[in-house]
């Protein structure tokens, strides 16, 4: 199987090409020519295997050059050893008999990053193998919160890799903020970057086409890549969770073979609910894909008018990793639902790039509505949705689940549609303690490390270990930088 540019099919690779270097050449997104599809006994099969058996066999239908044994191996490392408290890896919990949460965060660092970036530096390593890559993979990564710190934790002395992550100054959380510049390992670095998440990912992509720099770094035997969703490597191993979840209702008796469900993701880059849409397609009974959008609620609008528009006020809210403006993996679905029309496609993002706006045309909104609803939430109604699970279910949940929650109750409310439906919880709630505990009904809640222990203390629940192993950690990375000056701090890296 051959990846090829969403912006020019011209620009062909192979998988490995795809997730070695994570862009292609004229900016666009590695995608699949072809979306592989499950044999009809396949979820029956899946169904008896563990997380780790379910992860070889979906991403070996899309990684041509890599054999089983291989993936085996990589898929033991990245979920075996402890490194998920959950035997199950991502468990579904149920609240009622037709609402299902798949809980995404018993990795190391406590979020559903950890699904695919726990899997990732084995991939890209042997990508760089298998391309006869010898350089050093320069690896940048723009984060709203947790894919810094999961790519962070993934590529820590990961041999012939360095990793640079930029998050945006004052707009995470001070947990996300305290796991990433407390982050050990010898080829690492953080910096923050004054302006929000969209300014710190524009920088990256501008890193990534700037050829000075390109051939800056090959004279010094590097090259760049990317952890961000933008590369392959990051979407395939969440197509993995959305193929268990429902093996997992399946093998529980909570839905029959064929029956179809919906389900619920809480989104701001789109590439996780993207991996749910790849699902689907390779032939997971799922019926909606329901879109949710914090107060930054851009990709809301777009699924519910065909126009994606950028040019509005930004928002720092409780529930940061969402705080997003420019959705990437977007262009991924666009690419699909124009059937690879990549002139298309370029004239999408160079208008969004122009003018921070697109419109899509009447056949592709039509495709849209097909499989997709959409809502939105504000920090009110989350924790009104927090408090209110505590208290009926004793369910605690972080303020993005939240969200989900609510966009969920809102379809099932305009629809009268009560399918069984998952609903994506992406975070432990002891990594946003204060807006949680606001949520309770405290007042004034500790921050930071103290609002661990304050949330610990009035649920019951013990935290996760690596969030209460953050106590008397060394903060080693305290670099700031203006947007326009990214570059010089890549330069930085090389030495």
């Amino acid at each position: 199987m051959y990846y090829v540019s969403t912006r020019d099919r011209l620009q062909k690779t192979t998988v490995s090409g795809a997730i070695a270097y994570g862009l292609a050449p004229d900016g666009g997104l590695y995608t699949p020519e072809a979306i592989p599809s499950l044999a009809g006994s396949a979820l029956e099969t899946l169904k008896n295997m563990t997380y780790q058996q379910r992860a070889v066999y979906i991403m070996n239908m899309y990684l041509d050059g890599y054999s089983a044994s291989e993936l085996t191996g990589f898929s033991a490392k990245a979920y075996g050893g402890g490194k998920f408290d959950d035997p199950a890896v991502a468990p579904v919990r149920s609240l009622d008999e037709n609402t299902h949460v798949l809980e995404l965060w018993h990795g190391p660092t406590c979020a559903f990053k950890d699904m695919a970036l726990q899997m990732l530096p084995h991939l890209l390593t042997a990508a760089l193998r298998k391309e006869g890559e010898t350089k050093t993979a320069c690896i940048l990564v723009a984060t709203s919160g947790d894919t810094g710190k999961g790519a962070l934790e993934g590529f820590k002395d990961v041999p012939g890799t360095r990793i640079l992550v930029f998050y945006p100054k004052d707009g995470v959380s001070e947990v996300q903020q305290l796991q990433m510049t407390t982050q050990e390992g010898a080829n690492v670095g953080v910096c923050s970057v004054v302006g929000n998440f969209d300014d710190a990912q524009t920088g990256v992509k501008a890193i990534f086409s700037d050829p000075s720099l390109r051939a800056e770094m090959a004279e010094r035997d590097a090259f760049l890549s990317s952890a961000n969703s933008i590369n392959w490597g990051r979407v395939l191993p969440q197509i993995v969770y959305y193929v268990s979840a429902y093996c997992d209702l399946l093998k529980a008796g909570t839905v029959v073979r064929g029956e179809r469900i919906n389900v619920c993701v809480p989104t701001g880059n789109f590439g996780n609910i993207l991996a749910a849409y790849y699902a689907k397609q390779m032939g997971v009974p799922i019926n909606r894909l329901i879109c949710a959008s914090n107060r930054n609620n851009v990709l809301t609008d777009f699924i519910k008018t065909g126009v994606y528009d950028r040019n509005r006020a930004f928002y720092n809210t409780t529930s940061p990793s969402m705080d997003i403006l420019i959705s990437s993996n977007l262009e991924r679905l666009l690419h699909l639902y124009t059937y690879g029309d990549a002139d298309k496609v370029r004239k999408y993002m160079e208008k969004l790039s122009r003018t921070g706006r697109y419109e899509i045309e009447e056949s592709v909104k039509k495709r849209l509505d097909r499989d997709f609803s959409a809502a939105c939430c504000d920090d009110e109604q989350g924790k009104a949705i927090i408090g209110r699970l505590w208290r009926e279910k004793r369910y605690l949940m972080d303020p993005h689940t939240a969200v989900a929650m609510d966009a969920l109750e809102q379809y099932r409310a305009k629809t009268g549609d009560e399918m069984s439906a998952i609903v994506v919880s992406t975070a432990s709630p002891f990594k946003f303690c204060p807006a949680v505990m606001e949520s309770l009904g405290v007042k004034a809640p500790e921050q930071g490390l103290k609002g661990i222990d304050q949330l610990s203390q009035l649920t019951g629940i013990a935290p996760p270990t690596p969030l209460a192993g953050l106590a008397g950690k060394k903060i080693r990375f305290t670099d700031v930088t203006e947007k326009e000056n990214m570059v010089k701090k890549v330069r930085e890296m090389l030495g």
